[in-house]
């Protein structure tokens, strides 16, 4: 019993640290759209940085889902 507990805690933090991350990487991506907007920076990297955003939130909720299980 004590090894499924500790098996479902390490599965846990692995979850967090993972959507600690990806909210990381959206913070950063954040940051660089702003200094594109407002700098008039290139379009296509302004669209690819929010289609990586999307995808870490999508990730995100995904991981958290998991957690609820």
């Amino acid at each position: 019993m004590s090894e499924e507990i500790i098996r479902s805690q390490r599965e846990a933090i692995g979850i967090l640290l993972e959507v600690v991350k990806r909210y990381q990487a959206n913070s950063d991506l954040d940051e660089e759209y702003v200094r594109i907007a407002a700098g008039g920076g290139p379009e296509g990297r302004a669209a690819r940085i929010l289609e990586e955003r999307r995808a870490n939130s999508e990730a995100i909720s995904r991981l958290l889902s998991r957690l609820e299980e």
